[in-house]
């Protein structure tokens, strides 16, 4: 279980988080919406310690990580955890198979002769085989993006966390990223926390749904509860209306 109580990002005086509180239940799937640049993926970034929070608790499973500065403990904290980045951020210099063991050799001691058996075994999970020696360069979007997800899942993590797991994908692909992530909620028990605008994608896999807006979330409720909401806020957001209480900033071209 991940509880979050009262955390706070700025970056120089910009403020992006300001105070934010939620528990994320073991074996849940949570989505994040809200209007791009409202802070979303630096929620995430902070519960994985990318970025260091200026207030607030993040406790993992009893544990208060918040303020935990030896790289030692961050590594044991960060093992609990795959990440799918939004745009897979593959090496290219690396082989699929290489790319999906990496975080192997950092954040475990499983010996480097079960390397890529374990990675074989990951790309099977995600629909993929005979991959292994191909170079990210080599694949479709898609294919990237399945990749990206089997090294997420290959040290075994707790929780994941998905940063825009569809964006770029065409309607069919997105659909099979949304079954993958079902897929492996069923057999592995992970607890996920997804970051996506795609509302067809969070109602399809989520158990709730938090609107994140000014820096707090408006709301929190299962995908039915979200669809009804009596929020203008939020209703304006998964309708997608240009008019409401949501002001679009638009810059003049020069």
């Amino acid at each position: 279980m991940i509880e979050i109580q009262d955390l706070h990002k700025s970056f120089n005086s910009h403020a992006v988080l300001k105070g934010i509180d939620i528990v994320v239940k073991d074996g849940e799937t949570l989505s994040i919406i809200g209007g791009s640049g409202c802070g979303k993926s630096t929620f995430i970034k902070c519960i994985i310690r990318l970025h260091q929070p200026d207030r607030g608790r993040i406790v993992v499973d009893g544990q208060d990580i918040s303020e935990v500065r030896d790289e030692f403990e961050l590594a044991k904290v960060r093992r609990k955890f795959g990440y799918l980045f939004q745009e897979s951020a593959l090496f290219d210099s690396l082989s699929v198979a290489e790319n999906v063991a990496f975080g192997l050799k950092y954040l475990t001691d499983i010996p480097l002769n079960r390397h890529r058996r374990i990675a074989t075994e990951k790309l099977a999970l995600v629909g993929l085989k005979g991959v292994e020696d191909l170079r990210p360069s080599e694949l479709s979007g898609g294919m990237k993006k399945r990749v990206a997800l089997a090294r997420a899942i290959a040290a075994e993590p707790e929780y994941i966390l998905y940063d825009e797991p569809t964006t770029g994908l065409d309607p069919i692909m997105s659909e099979i990223i949304n079954e993958l992530i079902l897929d492996l909620k069923k057999k592995i028990g992970v607890t996920g926390i997804v970051v996506t605008h795609d509302m067809k994608s969070a109602f399809r896999i989520s158990d709730r749904i938090a609107m994140l807006h000014e820096g707090k979330f408006l709301e929190v409720d299962t995908p039915a509860g979200i669809k009804t909401t009596k929020n203008p806020y939020v209703r304006q957001f998964v309708e997608g209306l240009s008019q409401g209480p949501i002001q679009m900033k638009l810059r003049e071209l020069d």
